[in-house]
């Protein structure tokens, strides 16, 4: 019985392939059937197992787990699984530019290899437990003089983001190549380098590398908006690469500064996340200072706000999403989008959570009014389906961004959650416009109205994701946006104003309710009154097949988001415990900078982190130079002093400064 148990994926691929109108194509059928198979193998290789009894498991009688026998249980982790699903798609992008444009089956075939590899080998980053700490680690010199390290790494916040990106950029080309015939060599290997690009930005933890990443992944977004776009492409692409860029140079400025105190309190160079972590910059408690950790918090802020993006650095959105291709619009709104937020938890937040921390109350209010409810608002009024998606992502976004800043466990579990969730149904929702479009070539609600009667299945697909899109129970939307608000509702950091601003949030809801069902409504049922719409086809196997997999996805997350959710807890609930000890329990805020020591952090956080610490090693020297006479005593650096008066070594007193951090 377990074994015909066993091969439960199979038949339910095999009903697929029959229940297929048979004037589809054989391929389509094979297509379907294969997707059918991998999407319910993927969710069963994930669903959680009752470990034995004597592994610590959930037995009658469950006993503690013996180390040796835990850690001999655990996966191996293979170092270089994140240095392959970031060369493999580039190293393709760049050999697609070899082959021969005139073979174009070929340079669709190639791409999908690449795309299906790199896919298959995202998935075995969730073979491996989850726990507190960095997975995968890879940690390789690359410029040591400046001290600028390949280092690259996931835990529980970015591998969904990761899988996420595998699984939706194949979706993305696939549907563009349904509908671009021309460049298809330069479609390729930009869909390609830019898979490469994103997965880069989201595992990298030197920030040299990380911004190697950042500033990649723009170039074959704007030649995808520049090159296949629509009537306005030139000015869209330009105003999209000014914006992230602007904000990109900023970020960078803010880098140097920071990297550049780092050495001038170690007497070492660093671009290293972890070594970055440790620096305190000065900051008083008040909301607007031009102290240097208010100034290089707003220059990371911005230009994470931009890619977000959030109001008023909102406006390059609207016009990329309508005149870029579909699969651009797709990658866009599924993933591009999805770096500014998990920078800001991770850089933004991570280095300088103390002026995160003090304006969370602020950007909680900023995140309602000028995200969600603005862009609600926005959308509302759109007569273009496309533009009415593209502000809707700004109001969805702006829930994520609310779930960040009020920095609670289940807040950022439901930011995270809820990223995954709008690539999903704001993807799909970008496919389907895109579908519409290649038929009727206008994306105008008047046009459109009773499309139900000539296209059923496009409709009943459309209500769908559009249910998903507003957070109906039973799909993906719903319980990232319940932990989003009930996160906001118990938040310390937003302080008095948590309950106001989760009814504000809860506002949005209905809002989206309004203008995505008023779209439907529009656009799908009443009178067939437009001739050009009484001959309009169904969708095709083609479309049915780039779209099943994110419908199929948003019930299985709907319905079971322990999948997600238990792996991103270990990580979330030791982050949002290493940020409130970094706000309430750190150092009083110096005149100067400071180095917190490691032991600050967990030992999880630190695996990897530069080693030579001359600032551990100049308070060993300074310990020893207690007894030696003054003239003989090691000479530090005036950052030294100031770092060793709040950290001195063992049975040295402390100087105490003012202020708090």
């Amino acid at each position: 019985m377990s074994s015909l148990l066993s091969l439960w994926p199979a038949i339910v691929a095999a009903i697929v392939a029959a229940i297929i109108p048979r004037e589809a194509k054989t391929k389509h059928r094979v297509a379907l059937a294969a997707s059918a198979f991998l999407l319910i193998a993927s969710v069963t290789w994930l669903w959680p197992e009752a470990a034995p009894a004597s592994l610590g498991g959930r037995g009658p009688n469950p006993a503690p787990a013996a180390p040796a026998a835990a850690d001999a249980a655990k996966p191996e982790e293979w170092p270089y699984l994140l240095d392959l699903l970031i060369g493999l798609p580039i190293a393709g992008g760049l050999f697609v530019l070899f082959l021969p444009r005139q073979m174009p089956s070929l340079l669709r075939g190639f791409t999908y290899a690449v795309f299906g590899a790199s896919f298959v080998a995202s998935l075995w980053l969730l073979k491996v437990p989850m726990t507190p700490g960095w997975h995968f680690q890879h940690i390789r010199p690359w410029i040591d003089s400046a001290g600028i390290r390949w280092h690259v790494a996931t835990d529980g916040m970015s591998v969904w983001l990761i899988v996420l990106t595998t699984f939706t950029t194949p979706i993305a080309a696939f549907a563009s190549f349904g509908s671009i015939k021309t460049r298809i060599k330069e479609l390729c290997a930009a869909f390609l380098i830019l898979q490469g690009a994103m997965i880069g930005a989201f595992v990298a933890l030197d920030l040299f590398v990380f911004y190697v990443f950042w500033e990649l992944m723009l170039v074959p977004m704007f030649l995808m908006i520049g090159i296949w776009g629509g009537a306005e492409k030139i000015k869209a692409s330009v105003k999209f690469f000014v914006f992230t860029m602007t904000g990109s140079v900023l970020m960078l400025g803010a880098m140097l500064y920071l990297v550049w105190t780092y050495h001038s309190l170690t007497q070492q160079w660093s671009f290293d996340y972890l070594a970055l972590s440790r620096v305190v910059l000065p900051d008083v408690q008040q909301p607007i200072v031009l102290s240097a950790q208010f100034c290089c918090w707003l220059a990371f802020s911005l230009a994470f706000f931009v890619k977000v993006p959030m109001w008023p650095l909102h406006t390059w959105l609207p016009d990329a999403h309508v005149q870029a291709p579909t699969g651009g619009s797709v990658v866009l709104a599924a993933v591009m989008l999805k770096l500014g937020t998990y920078a800001y938890l991770r850089f933004a937040m991570g280095l300088f959570p103390f002026r995160s921390a003090l304006l969370s109350g602020n950007l909680g209010a900023f995140a309602i009014i000028g995200g969600i409810l603005y862009g609600a608002l926005c959308a509302w009024k759109q007569d273009d389906i496309k533009k009415l998606v593209a502000y809707s992502s700004v109001a969805h976004l702006g829930f994520v961004m609310l779930g960040l800043f009020g920095a609670t466990p289940s807040g950022i579990q439901g930011a995270i959650l809820q990223m995954v969730n709008h690539g999903l149904a704001t993807g799909a929702l970008f496919l389907l416009v895109g579908v519409i479009y290649d038929r009727r070539h206008t994306r105008e609600v008047s046009e459109f109205g009773g499309l139900a009667k000539v296209m059923p299945v496009y409709t009943a697909l459309f209500i769908v994701v559009t249910m998903a899109s507003i957070g109906v129970p039973g799909t993906n939307g719903f319980i990232g946006e319940f932990m989003v608000i009930a996160g906001t509702f118990v938040s310390r950091r937003l302080n008095q104003f948590g309950g106001i601003e989760a009814v504000g949030a809860a506002a949005g809801v209905i809002l989206a309710a309004v203008y995505m069902l008023g779209m439907v409504q529009k656009v799908f049922f009443g009178p067939l009154s437009n001739p050009k719409n009484k001959k309009l086809s169904d969708i095709t196997p083609r479309e049915a097949l780039a779209l099943a997999p994110l419908v199929v996805m948003i019930f299985v997350i709907g319905l079971f988001p322990s999948l997600l959710l238990d792996r991103m807890r270990p990580a979330v609930e030791t982050y949002h415990g290493q940020f409130v000890k970094l706000f309430s329990e750190g150092p009083d805020a110096p005149v100067a900078a400071r180095l917190l020591p490691k032991d600050f952090f967990p030992p999880s956080f630190m695996t990897g982190a530069p080693e030579g610490d001359l600032v551990e090693e100049s308070k060993a020297k300074a310990a020893a130079a207690v007894d030696v006479p003054p003239g003989d005593r090691p000479k530090l650096t005036a950052a030294q002093m100031a770092n060793l008066a709040t950290h001195p070594p063992p049975g040295v007193p402390a100087q105490k400064a003012g202020g708090t951090r």
